[in-house]
């Protein structure tokens, strides 16, 4: 049974719950959204597979989820993301917000997410009982989509690209022709 860390407004943790639990009662909780670039500027984006307990079949952000009580947040995110796309990469936190989301399904998403980016460049398998597929897209064109077909991406996706923080993110990453330049000079 898949435990997820219930929090305040202010991340601070209040306990655990089962995860389909917290989803059914709209509890806050801590979740993660990972956004990883590659060297090109960028994004790697997977569509949810179908099954998926709500939002299957929608464009979103590389990998997102769930720390378990006892897991770092950052911990959570690597774990995460080897599981579900089936590769590593460093990560650093950007930024953080708050939604709350009601699905058809009954379910409520009431999480507090930590955003992480990162970059890759190398081959991977996604994991099809997660990923039905994935394609990268620059900044500018998801920007540009989501306007145009906002019922194709999930809800958390848009909220994120509407933040401050994800301003930010853009702003850092100044992209060149032969890789990705941010402030440090990676």
């Amino acid at each position: 049974m898949e435990q997820v860390i219930l929090v305040d407004e202010h991340d601070r943790e209040l306990g655990a719950s089962e995860k389909l639990a917290a989803h059914a009662a709209g509890r806050l909780h801590r979740a993660f959204s990972i956004f990883v670039f590659n060297s090109e500027g960028q994004l790697l984006l997977q569509r949810r597979a179908k099954a998926k307990y709500h939002s299957g079949g929608l464009w979103s952000n590389t990998c997102c989820g769930h720390p378990r009580p006892d897991e770092s947040t950052a911990a959570a995110a690597r774990r995460r993301l080897r599981e579900e796309m089936n590769f590593d990469c460093e990560l650093r936190a950007a930024f953080e917000f708050v939604y709350r989301a009601e699905f058809a399904n009954e379910l409520i998403e009431h999480e507090y997410d930590h955003v992480f980016v990162g970059e890759f460049d190398g081959a991977f398998v996604a994991d099809e009982s997660e990923v039905e597929d994935w394609k990268w897209m620059t900044p500018g064109e998801l920007r540009r989509d989501v306007r145009e077909r906002p019922e194709d991406y999930t809800y958390w996706l848009r909220v994120a690209l509407a933040t401050d923080g994800w301003a930010r993110v853009e702003e850092e990453y100044s992209f060149q022709a032969g890789g990705a330049l941010g402030r440090d000079g990676r």
